[in-house]
């Protein structure tokens, strides 16, 4: 069983002894009720999979795997990202459409889980070559997309552009039929989002921000009081001077190592960086808007050469990008892969503090690991919700044609997310559960509540 699986089976058996959930269920019909739940809610509705066929401009033909997961849509249309990367699997994008479905019941979104995916480094592959391979997904899968159906957005290789010549292939195939909300992650002139870019990436560092810094300052004597060792990590770390390292610098990564740079209420210093060629470490603290200049004029990329440092003006030293996990640090942000913490490693991580901008960056046997240990994590159902967030304000705006500043959707966003952590929080230091497994059985307790009601239990 997958980790999604088994923290929605493991959330489903920790409420069905509360006598307040779903109270009108009695004795044999509340044991058929939790058998119908794990059955629905740890499989998908619909896997839909497919080769695509694309020529490339040399003249040779590819078959590229491709996928489109709808895992549940009791809250409203499919909703999740499609992923460009050559590790892309069905048993991955079916994992990853669990936790949407998850997610949006969480944070109280009323979208229902998704997810996509093809198998491919869009680094192989021409301009030319990735507009027709994002034509040709759209034309496979048409039929199942749609403004109130499946709503695609971007993931990890994809973006606006991608999103851009989805839409417009799907406008192309579906005359006359509203398409401005078929897909969102769209740039600003095809009726994008101001802010949806760096939404996930700030969303992420507000989760941290708000309980250390908000919650864990005001709730302090209470927090103290509490035979809780999350607790002892919050109030430990809450008025310190905390050393970072952030894995992964791309749209998440440095969007969140920014507002960490920039931050006026926590005493957070960046010490190290890494991608997928390099880590950066500084212990008097990164030059973090240096790098990040240097990055948006290198395709993304870090500085891999001291001359390059040299020429920005960066102090840093380069070492192996996989040295940064077991640094000692106070705080570790994940925002690159799946599974960089896991069985081999964990022992080795000393943050107290991890937070999960990438989803699933934690293995099941390193989470169970960290978290008996008293590390605080802040899980990724709860930190990188910005941009399904920020992408159901700009499926709103594309219904409305009634656009919000980049000011204002921060400050929803912000307001949507202080809301499901005042709503989770108090429940988390006051019981013996990680904060993953409070976010779940919220989740779970929300899905299966709407499942009841509208019968599906039967």
């Amino acid at each position: 069983m997958d980790k999604q699986s088994t923290i929605i089976e493991n959330s489903l058996k920790a409420i069905m002894d509360d006598k307040e959930f779903l109270p009108d269920l009695k004795a044999q019909t509340r044991e058929q009720a939790y058998q119908s739940l794990v059955s629905i809610l740890t499989t998908p509705n619909h896997i839909h999979k497919s080769f695509l066929r694309v020529t490339m401009e040399n003249g040779t033909v590819e078959r590229i795997p491709a996928f489109r997961v709808q895992h549940n849509d009791v809250l409203g249309p499919y909703k999740g990202g499609i992923r460009f990367h050559p590790s892309v699997t069905e048993d991955e994008v079916s994992d990853f459409s669990k936790l949407m479905t998850l997610k949006n019941a969480l944070h109280e979104v009323p979208f229902g889980g998704g997810k996509g995916g093809l198998e491919i480094n869009p680094r192989d592959y021409t301009e030319k070559e990735l507009n027709l391979i994002c034509k040709k997904y759209v034309q496979y899968f048409n039929d199942i997309m749609g403004p109130d159906k499946d709503i695609p957005a971007p993931d990890m290789g994809s973006g606006e552009r991608e999103m851009d010549w989805m839409m417009a292939e799907y406008k192309t195939i579906h005359p006359g039929e509203p398409y401005r909300n078929s897909f969102t992650g769209k740039s600003i002139a095809n009726g994008g989002s101001h802010g949806r870019r760096e939404a996930t990436g700030k969303g992420v560092y507000f989760s941290f921000r708000y309980l250390m810094y908000n919650y864990a300052r005001e709730n302090e004597k209470w927090l103290t009081q509490n035979e809780n060792v999350f607790a002892d990590t919050a109030v430990k770390y809450a008025k310190k001077k905390m050393t970072m390292a952030i894995q992964g610098f791309g749209n998440l990564g440095s969007v969140a190592a920014l507002e960490a740079y920039k931050c006026t209420y926590l005493q957070n210093k960046i010490v190290a960086v890494s991608d997928h060629n390099v880590m950066l470490y500084n212990e008097e603290g990164l030059d973090v808007p240096s790098l990040v200049e240097f990055a948006n004029e290198h395709d993304g990329e870090l500085p891999t050469e001291d001359d390059q440092l040299q020429e920005y003006d960066i102090k840093a030293n380069i070492h192996d990008r996989d040295e940064l996990l077991e640094l000692d640090v106070d705080v570790l942000l994940l925002a690159a892969l799946e599974n960089q913490l896991h069985k081999d490693n964990m022992e080795n991580i000393k943050a107290e503090i991890i937070i999960e901008g990438a989803n699933k960056p934690i293995a099941e046997e390193a989470d169970k690991y960290l978290s008996d240990k008293g590390v605080l994590i802040i899980p990724d159902i709860l930190a990188n919700a910005g941009g399904v967030i920020v992408s159901y304000f700009e499926w709103m705006q594309g219904r409305e044609t009634q656009f919000m500043s980049e000011e204002r959707v921060y400050e929803r966003l912000f307001d949507k997310m202080k809301h499901t952590m005042d709503t989770i929080l108090p429940q988390f230091f006051g019981d013996p559960f990680p904060l993953r497994q409070n976010c779940y059985i919220h989740a779970v307790t929300k899905l299966s509540t709407i499942m009841f009601k509208q019968g599906k239990l039967y």
